[in-house]
């Protein structure tokens, strides 16, 4: 079978999230990773408000660890995926479900970025934007030629053909809001982030993150998986989730290898469906399917199932 499985990052939230899941998995979403959190995941995601949920440090791990409760409800009852890959954050998902390190050490791991992230954003004020209908090569240069004025403005996100996210400073994203239709963007959006994310903005969270990742026993991935770094697998998974902070992530080019390697059916698995609605955009005839709450899983499953008839 022909199956991805693709983990959502940050942007999929909301407020109530994962309702259906703290009462069925409290072995998960406890009091345990409460104690390691050291704040309360249900409160967080059930009653927000928005402007706490949306803090780095507490959406990272809210997101991986209602996503990780729902594969593992569904993961049992499908047969074993070709491959799996996470937009950003979600890349730690991946991994869990490819048995590269188990959940609890996910956690800690995703824990720990949120806040070596939050405090890198703290250092200079920074956001992002996405612009619709920008193809990768005029994105690229868009950002060259604003660093070449002096400013601070880089591609973050390929996420598909005609979107691209650019992280910067202020000023830079008000340049790029004025000049994108010379790029030939149509649309600009800015995004309700803390701070300019996969970029050299992010350069003081390297250190921190290292020091998180060498206290991680990594294992050979049971499924490949495939990295925002290199759009592929790789032998280093540790390296590559700490280059992953500072530099673009490359979902396009991910998808876009997977449709090449034969894999024509995605399985989003998590908050929202963004990352099936990528693929959908991205490999041509491919067919998708989301799973965001215990409601979607007997669907979902009816959904593989008709995939090997």
């Amino acid at each position: 079978m022909t199956l991805a499985i693709l983990f959502p990052g940050q942007g999929s939230q909301e407020v109530g999230m994962g309702a259906d899941l703290f009462d069925h998995r409290p072995d998960l979403l406890g009091a345990r990773a409460d104690d390691i959190l050291g704040w309360s995941l249900r409160d967080t995601c059930l009653n927000g408000p928005d402007e706490q949920l949306v803090r780095t440090d507490r959406l990272q791990p809210a997101l991986y660890a209602l996503s990780h409760a729902l594969w593992e409800e569904i993961g049992p009852l499908i047969g074993g995926p070709a491959a799996t890959a996470g937009h950003s954050l979600g890349e730690y998902n991946a991994l869990t479900a490819a048995g590269v390190f188990d959940f609890w050490a996910g956690l800690r791991l995703v824990a720990d970025r949120g806040r070596a992230m939050a405090n890198a954003a703290s250092l200079e004020k920074s956001s992002m934007a996405a612009v619709l209908g920008i193809d990768d090569a005029a994105a690229a240069s868009a950002a060259a030629d604003r660093r070449s004025e002096g400013g601070r403005l880089w591609v973050a996100n390929l996420n598909g053909p005609g979107q691209v996210v650019f992280a910067g400073g202020i000023h830079d994203l008000e340049w790029l809001a004025a000049h994108a239709a010379g790029y030939g963007g149509r649309r600009v959006v800015p995004l309700k982030v803390g701070g300019g994310f996969h970029s050299p903005f992010m350069e003081q969270a390297v250190g921190p993150l290292a020091a998180a990742l060498q206290r991680v026993e990594f294992r050979q991935p049971s499924i490949p998986v495939w990295t925002n770094l290199t759009a592929g697998p790789v032998e280093d998974y540790r390296a590559a989730l700490l280059q992953q902070v500072v530099a673009p992530v490359r979902f396009t080019e991910t998808l876009v290898g997977m449709g090449q390697a034969g894999i024509a059916n995605y399985l989003h698995v998590g908050p929202g469906s963004v990352t099936a609605i990528m693929a959908k955009r991205t490999v041509a005839d491919s067919q998708v399917h989301h799973v965001n709450s215990l409601n979607d899983i007997g669907e979902a499953v009816a959904w593989i199932e008709s995939l090997v008839q």
